[in-house]
């Protein structure tokens, strides 16, 4: 889920090649700084050049009245070039000069000839994010490089995609059913995965060459006016409800890891009620009469104490604003996409963690018998739950084409895309059903955030859990700054208009949250709402419309083409219907 907001900004690439280590691949997406880029007066950062932003080729003709010496730009010494490169480029490009410090000063020559006297144009704001949050450091790839290889772009799409919906899979597959939720996954995979591929076929088809080139511009070039707003606006659900579902996740972690805490330091034993139990870690919420335990103390008291001032619901969600509150109102917020790959990592950890403790259950299945435990039906009235969780765990359509405009091999985007996917799509079905199927007690035990189905005192989930609330505590600041950034370029034209206004946002932002976190922290209900209504506008219904407005534009509509596309949003539009009559248990 993170893994699907952002935003792209025009001058990116200069900052890029200036910061240091992995941030050089503009990643982000649109929305988030349109600011940045009115300080140039137009859609492209270069609106007179006879070339894209992204030639390499300079244009030396600029217009008349804004003439500048262009041997001075040449004599200037760009940020980035010191010492002997810089004086080999002024005696004439060597052979042996790599040709990206040539790309480099011809693009540094082209801003400059359009910037102030003073440069103030060059300058990159602190708070704007690199564009390199969603590509995750590959070890042997080239950072410098403008472009990247179909497999930094494969595992960009994935890493992206993957998120917290990961805790929620095994929960998704028992609201659907085995057999069900399997054929869902893929359904909704295949159909996410062509209306992302309808988006990258519109911008090529549209001709946007700009890093403007996104959903919402797409949907004011050929849907009006209208149809942006209602694009941005969806987009800031997105992006509220990552934050609502992250702030609940938080405090689940935090509150398990200090009670694991307590209880080691205090001597606190956990034991089962029933001596023959084979499966001391795992627990039943929703049947709590199916597996109990006890606890033995030194000092009950204590104890009683303790819990009445840190409880998971009522003063934890709380407490949490003491760690969340000053992060996200740093105005920097690039210090923390240097732990993008802690995403990475999470998702390798849950993978093992999951194989772990499913060998550790073996298979528990029964097909037939439908009193047994192990019970397992090949389908549950309640599916909707999981399309309308898939709608979010699949979203990518924001940021997709900014993704892929960065693929070096643009013939490959389709290719790169489907394996993307597919891989997407084998992750999520590989926990899912591997979790629900070993999982030994009944299948309605599962909780829609797997993690809540073991005991404080395992090992393995207190990693899990503490691992997991460091990487959470490192993406919030950026998805609040993303949601901020959208909200104020929407109203004032500027990402960062004041402390105060900031600290005002971020207030009623945090407010919600932990509203959420007190009284409804049920992140499989959260998730499956705003994807469905999200879904709606983002995956469903825009990428079909400009599909067919496109088609329309070339003269190549045809009545086939248009009732196919346009049933496309009538399956959104019941799946959103649909989250009303479903229960999470």
């Amino acid at each position: 889920m993170y893994d699907k907001m952002g935003a792209r900004r025009n001058g990116r690439r200069l900052a890029d090649h200036s910061d240091s280590g992995s941030e050089s691949q503009p990643l982000l997406s649109s929305d988030a700084s349109h600011a940045s880029r009115r300080s140039f007066g137009g859609i492209c950062m270069f609106p007179d050049s006879e070339t894209s932003d992204f030639e390499t080729t300079v244009t030396t003709e600029v217009p008349s009245g804004e003439k500048k010496d262009l041997q001075s730009n040449v004599n200037r010494r760009p940020p980035f070039y010191h010492g002997n490169t810089y004086e080999k480029f002024r005696n004439g490009l060597p052979d042996e000069m790599n040709s990206m410090t040539y790309n480099r000063f011809q693009y540094y020559s082209k801003l400059r000839a359009y910037a102030p006297e003073d440069e103030s144009a060059l300058v990159v704001p602190d708070h704007v994010i690199p564009t390199s949050v969603f590509v995750p450091y590959v070890p042997g790839r080239d950072q410098e490089s403008p472009k990247q290889s179909s497999f930094v772009t494969i595992f960009a799409v994935w890493n992206t995609i993957m998120g917290s919906s990961l805790l929620t899979m095994p929960w998704g597959i028992e609201r659907a059913g085995l057999w069900t939720g399997i054929l869902i996954v893929i359904l909704m995979g295949a159909l996410c995965l062509y209306t992302a591929y309808q988006l990258l076929e519109v911008q090529k088809c549209h001709g946007f060459n700009s890093p403007d080139g996104e959903v919402a511009d797409l949907s004011r070039e050929l849907l009006g006016r209208p149809a942006e707003v209602v694009a941005k606006s969806f987009s800031l659900i997105v992006l509220l409800g990552a934050t609502i579902v992250y702030w609940i996740l938080m405090s689940n972690f935090i509150y398990h890891s200090v009670d694991y805490l307590y209880d080691a330091v205090n001597g606190v034993v956990a034991t089962s009620s029933d001596p023959n139990s084979t499966y001391p870690a795992v627990l039943c919420m929703q049947h709590p009469d199916l597996y109990n335990i006890t606890m033995s103390m030194k000092h009950p008291e204590e104890a009683i104490a303790f819990h009445q001032i840190w409880d998971l619901e009522k003063t934890v969600p709380i407490f949490l604003i003491i760690i969340i509150a000053p992060l996200i109102n740093i105005k920097s917020a690039t210090f923390f996409t240097k732990f993008n790959s802690l995403g990475t990592l999470s998702i390798m950890y849950l993978l093992i963690f999951v194989f772990v403790k499913a060998s550790k259950w073996g298979i528990n299945v029964q097909l037939s018998d439908s009193e047994s435990p192990s019970y397992v039906p090949p389908f549950s009235s309640s599916f909707p739950a999981l399309s309308g969780m898939l709608a979010l765990s699949l979203f990518i359509h924001n940021i997709i084409i900014s993704i892929m405009r960065n693929n070096k091999h643009q013939e490959n985007n389709g290719r790169d895309l489907s394996v993307a996917y597919v891989l997407v799509i084998v992750t999520y079905v590989t926990i899912g059903v591997v979790f629900y199927i070993c999982f030994p007690l009944k299948k309605s035990c599962i909780e829609d955030n797997l993690l809540n189905n073991f005991e404080n005192w395992d090992l393995m989930t207190a990693v899990a859990r503490l691992f997991l609330f460091f990487q959470l505590v490192t993406v919030y600041p950026l998805i609040t700054y993303m949601l901020r950034a959208q909200i104020f370029t929407a109203l004032v034209e500027n990402e960062y208009p004041g402390f105060f206004h900031v600290l005002c946002l971020n207030t009623l932002i945090i407010t919600v949250c932990v509203f959420f976190a007190i009284f409804l922290p049920k992140i499989g209900a959260i998730i499956r709402f705003t994807g469905a209504l999200s879904g709606l506008i983002y995956i469903f219904t825009l990428p079909s419309l400009l599909h067919l407005a496109c088609l329309r534009k070339h003269g190549k509509l045809t009545l086939a083409s248009t009732i196919f596309h346009l049933l496309i949003p009538v399956i959104g539009g019941v799946n959103l219907l649909s989250q009303f009559f479903v229960s999470d248990h």
